[in-house]
């Protein structure tokens, strides 16, 4: 019988999300072990073993031991292909290929504006951090930018690489969900027609809910 994947680091980063999310389409079985960052467990001889840079997710499946988010979940559509979502990750070269171009432009384009927006906006507070107007307003603006872009796209399609919710679409749950329910700047998704449309179907599917139910729930036991 084979065992539960691993996964280490906190169900509110939104890394770890991305991929408990791809785990729960995918109907993955996985055991979730949370590092306490606090206390510096990221940072502990055993576990650079398996994250060299000291950082949440790291990944195991069997002698297999993977970080990065993003490159976790190709990991996981590709190796359990059948299982869950099937099409997650596309079914063929040309669907892989649209899929990977807006994974690309999520990480490369979306998470920068955004993720520096969720560490000023929801993190900064809650670490009693002096939050950055300068870099809130750059933020806020490059996000615009992108998402005028994703607005166009959604017009023309019913999800970021094609009319099927992919994995292009999950990876952009994490940092939208902080920014839609814990800040004052949901309505740059929400007030944007397509946009708004978009976040309001992928963030209803069941495996996001999951994830969400998780962030909410006590931890467990640390490793």
């Amino acid at each position: 019988m084979a065992t539960a994947v691993k996964v280490y680091g906190p169900p509110l980063s939104t890394a770890v999300s991305r991929v408990l999310a791809c785990l729960l389409e995918k109907d993955v079985e996985f055991q979730l072990i949370t590092i306490n960052m606090a206390k510096g467990e990221h940072k502990k001889p055993d576990f650079l073993k398996i994250q060299p840079f000291g950082q949440v997710p790291a990944f195991q499946d069997d002698s297999i031991s993977l970080f990065e988010s993003r490159a976790i979940c190709r990991y996981i559509c590709d190796k359990y292909a059948d299982r869950g979502n099937k099409g997650l990750y596309g079914t063929n070269p040309l669907e892989k290929a649209s899929i990977d171009q807006w994974l690309e432009a999520e990480g490369q384009s979306f998470n920068p504006p955004s993720s520096a927006l969720v560490f000023q906006l929801a993190f900064a507070p809650r670490m009693k951090l002096k939050q950055d107007e300068g870099v809130i307003k750059q933020s806020e603006e490059k996000l615009a930018k992108v998402l005028d872009v994703y607005e166009k796209r959604l017009g023309d399609s019913r999800f970021l690489a094609g009319d099927e919710f992919t994995v292009a679409d999950l990876s952009h749950l994490p940092n939208t969900q902080y920014l839609v329910n814990g800040t004052q700047k949901g309505e740059m998704f929400t007030s944007r027609k397509n946009v708004g449309r978009w976040w309001g179907e992928i963030s209803s599917r069941d495996s996001w809910k999951k994830v969400v139910e998780m962030q909410n729930s006590p931890p467990p036991k640390s490793a």
